[in-house]
């Protein structure tokens, strides 16, 4: 038997047809409208929305650098694990765009793996997060037949690993570098996370991960006090998602009095679209048209600490596969 490991992630935009319609249009930037697309539904209601969300895309060059940073992500940990003895190949398979959940499996069986964890890139769990992606593989599995490799298992969830949280704390390290300890511990920590539908998250343990990986990298820091706030909600929608979103956190801290903000993304693995618009666009325009000074601490992206972490993790998993 050949063990690989898959890697599934959301995916985002990149030049090129996705191949999800019949008829792709290849109308300059259709790539931003098609993703987009797919997440929210082809319907004409929904037209305006998806116009919306992809123009934050076409601001950053009409695609999403989210593939290329999880490919180096999967780099990092293919060699990790080659360094302890362990070598095996690795694919990446998103869920909204190429190469899909499906195309990752398959090239993990084209390169000779007969069993395949799954490694879902996304650091807490709701049935959004962390189940749909258990689905898509399942279906990437049924959809392939006797030519895929058999999907054994999946790598346990790490909200709360120490060395994802060593990882956070160090960006946000690396973004604070030369501020004074009185800067840092007055200054206001806001950590954030994809917001999800209230219905969604009272059925999944989501809100409470997301704020012990808060609490730890806070900990971790030797920082006072912090604040969670959510980001990537849709304004049009008659669902409650979860908040406060992270606009309004802007404008409590201003409201407080307080002269320096830091936030970190910490429910998001690298730095994309999402991470660049909602942070580096809509908060820190609210922050600058406030007066305070606003610093946003990257994500984990690959971290030697992070990426160890999930070598481990995956070593785990294979040991508990092995047989008795």
């Amino acid at each position: 038997m050949t063990d690989g490991l898959l890697l599934l992630g959301f995916g985002g935009p990149t030049p090129g047809c996705c191949g999800r319609r019949a008829s792709c249009p290849r109308t300059p930037g259709c790539e931003a409208e098609c993703f987009v697309a797919g997440i929210l539904g082809d319907n004409p209601a929904r037209a305006a929305r998806v116009a919306e969300v992809a123009a934050h895309y076409h601001g950053f060059g009409g695609f999403s650098p989210y593939n290329q940073l999880t490919a180096v992500q999967a780099n990092a940990l293919g060699g990790e694990l080659a360094r302890r003895g362990r070598t095996m190949p690795i694919a990446c398979g998103y869920r909204h765009w190429a190469p899909w959940t499906k195309d990752g499996l398959a090239e993990l069986g084209r390169q000779g793996a007969t069993r395949v964890l799954a490694l879902i890139m996304a650091p807490h769990q709701s049935s959004v997060s962390w189940d749909w992606y258990l689905k898509h593989a399942a279906e990437a599995v049924e959809s392939l037949g006797t030519q895929a490799p058999a999907l054994v298992g999946v790598v346990d969830p790490w909200w709360n690993r120490p060395g994802f949280i060593t990882a956070l704390a160090d960006r946000v390290r690396e973004a604070t570098r030369g501020w004074s300890s009185e800067r840092f511990q007055a200054a206001d920590l806001v950590f954030t996370a994809h917001a999800i539908p209230e219905p969604v998250a009272r059925t999944s343990r989501y809100c409470q991960q997301v704020a012990e990986t808060a609490r730890l990298v806070a900990e971790a820091l030797g920082h006072p006090h912090h604040t969670i706030a959510y980001q990537s909600g849709p304004g049009d929608s008659r669902i409650a998602w979860t908040g406060p979103d992270i606009v309004p956190v802007v404008d409590a801290v201003h409201a407080a009095g307080t002269r320096d903000l830091v936030v970190q993304a910490v429910g998001f693995l690298v730095d994309h679209t999402e991470v660049l618009y909602d942070l580096d666009v809509e908060a820190q325009q609210r922050a600058a048209g406030l007066g305070i000074s606003y610093t946003r601490a990257a994500c984990v992206r690959d971290h030697p600490a992070f990426i160890s972490m999930l070598a481990d993790q995956v070593e785990v998993a294979w040991a508990a596969l092995a047989p008795a």
